[in-house]
């Protein structure tokens, strides 16, 4: 009997398929695949590259399957609220990006219908300007949705051409603003208000589901055999993270740090207050019908961003040396808000610090390294007023902040986040989403039984997190 399933993660800077080996006492992990995922922009405005994407998951699956051809399943997240539009069974144009600037007019048209205040009863999501709420709006005013007779969400797409059936994954439709808070179902009275088509929105499904076995030529690609099925896992990349989150006691916070920081409490039921509104704190479906409780703060992506821009201008970046020098400054720098709006399309994120800096009488960094300081700083406050609104809005207490994905290897960040908050940070594993998707499928193929608490400790064994004690003050 195989032990062996494969994870798909998709992030926004790059994709990879990893390997997963689970049993009772076992979890292990291997990349098999890495590759970009670089948008593309065109006349219209930005996309994802998503043939390419799919090509080369079906390559990294191929590769994985020359390595365990009795692979039991394979599971797929992604980023959230990106959609292609369907048409007997043809994708009808290249799916947008979330950062495209299409979505300023469809934000003040969906409100001049359902006011912020009701959508966020109806769907508690935190207002961003790019769910697909308002990405749908956009593709309603330009004549899309006549002609288009169903709607994917990427991870639900590549499911869909890898299998042949359609179907919506809950903690990823979770995040299109279109899903009912207290039902879980597809809001029809939302729907209806907003002149958006009911047919378009596929069947629901939990994280667990069997969606189906591939269809012969898509396996015959890949080379993997009959007997291998896809599986819905926590599509929404964040669901898949937490539940790798390796903590030992419910009174824990998480921040998922990557291109976004996804900060926040893990609860049973939605919290819907006025309060929680004004916070912009979002309840997004997590694994087992649990509620992620959570802000979104912009994350790793102001470094990354700011790194390209002085590449563009020539420089050679090397980002440990660079973490280093920002580890090594001692003056004070500017703590920015991280949230500001003008932070997130791309750019020059330096020259945008440096105007916020100047509008709000902050002294300018005035090199790299305390650019990258200013940054982490920056970060880390924001993360640590994140957690310590959740707490007070759920309720929930925090003696432990778990920092995972690629943000728990800046050890600089780290010990921050635990000196802001006076909190310890235990900080790993790096790849919580994937190992998060390789529980689901391990969990629907037998290999291993247990409740969240008993899967987060077969991670916390697997992958000990690294501990950052609050220095004294």
């Amino acid at each position: 009997m195989t032990t062996a399933v494969a994870a798909v993660d998709l992030g926004a800077t790059s994709g990879r398929v990893i390997l997963g080996h689970v049993s009772a006492n076992e979890l292990s992990i291997r990349p098999v695949a890495r590759f970009p995922n670089t948008p593309v922009r065109t006349i219209d405005g930005l996309h994802w590259n998503i043939l390419e994407l799919y090509r080369s998951v079906i390559t990294g699956l191929g590769a994985a399957a020359r390595e365990e051809p009795t692979i039991a399943s394979v599971g797929i997240d992604s980023w959230a609220v990106d959609y292609a539009l369907i048409r007997n069974g043809r994708m009808l144009g290249v799916p947008y990006h979330y950062r495209d600037d299409r979505n300023h007019a469809a934000v003040t048209a969906v409100h001049g219908v359902v006011s912020p205040a009701e959508l966020y009863a109806a769907n508690g999501l935190q207002h961003l300007p790019f769910n697909s709420v308002y990405q749908l709006e956009a593709d309603r005013a330009a004549g899309m949705l006549e002609v288009a007779d169903s709607l994917l969400l990427v991870p639900d797409l590549l499911a869909y051409w890898m299998t042949g059936r359609q179907v919506a994954e809950r903690t990823n439709a979770s995040t299109t603003g279109l899903v009912n808070v207290a039902t879980g179902e597809w809001d029809e009275a939302l729907l209806a208000r907003l002149d958006l088509p009911r047919a378009l929105f596929p069947e629901l499904v939990d994280a667990g589901t069997a969606i189906g076995p591939f269809l012969p030529e898509v396996a015959r690609e890949i080379g993997i055999g009959a007997a291998t099925s896809v599986t819905a896992v926590g599509s929404h990349d964040t669901a898949s993270a937490v539940l790798a989150v390796p903590a030992i006691s419910p009174d824990f916070a998480y921040i998922s740090c990557g291109t976004w920081g996804l900060v926040g409490v893990e609860l049973e039921a939605p919290e819907l207050s006025e309060a929680g509104r004004l916070a912009n704190f979002t309840n997004e479906g997590g694994v087992d019908g649990t509620v992620r409780y959570l802000h979104n703060v912009m994350g790793l992506w102001l470094l990354s961003e700011s790194v390209r821009q002085w590449e563009r201008g020539g420089a050679t970046i090397s980002l440990p040396t660079l973490l280093a020098a920002a580890a090594a400054v001692t003056q004070p720098v500017a703590v920015f808000d991280a949230n500001d709006p003008r932070f997130l399309a791309p750019g020059d994120m330096p020259a945008r610090i440096a105007e916020w800096c100047r509008e709000n009488g902050a002294v300018v960094p005035g090199s790299q390294a305390e650019f990258v300081r200013s940054i982490v700083e920056s970060l880390a406050a924001a993360f640590v007023d994140a957690v310590r609104t959740a707490a007070s809005l759920s309720g929930k207490s925090v003696s432990v902040i778990h920092i995972v994905g690629g943000g728990s290897q800046n050890e600089l960040l780290c010990q921050l986040v635990a000196d802001r908050s006076g909190v310890p940070v235990q900080a790993g594993p790096v790849e919580a989403t994937a190992i998060g998707n390789v529980l689901v499928q391990a969990r629907v193929a037998g290999l291993v039984e247990g409740s969240r608490e008993s899967l987060r400790s077969l991670v916390a064994a697997a992958f000990p997190p690294r501990l950052y004690t609050p220095a004294a003050r």
